[in-house]
């Protein structure tokens, strides 16, 4: 495994989803909504706590679980 030293999991937050750097957004919340059209410097307008790096890797870190396992897609 790769080593992500901001994606962090703790059970007392979002039942241990990745989050990013222990703060309350977690990585699937960031990567939607970049996906929907948010520029990271929109993120990091309402996240003044979140880096340029912290996206990077949450980017990383969704890439990478990707490859650890393949799902179909529902047509």
């Amino acid at each position: 495994m790769p080593l992500f030293s901001r994606i962090t999991h703790d059970p007392r937050l979002f039942g241990g989803k990745a989050t990013i750097r222990g703060m309350r957004l977690t990585v699937a919340a960031l990567l939607r909504r970049l996906a929907h059209g948010e520029r990271p410097e929109d993120l990091l307008r309402d996240y003044p706590e979140l880096t340029l790096e912290d996206i990077r890797e949450a980017l990383a870190y969704a890439a990478w679980r990707l490859e650890e396992e393949e799902h179909a897609l529902s047509p």
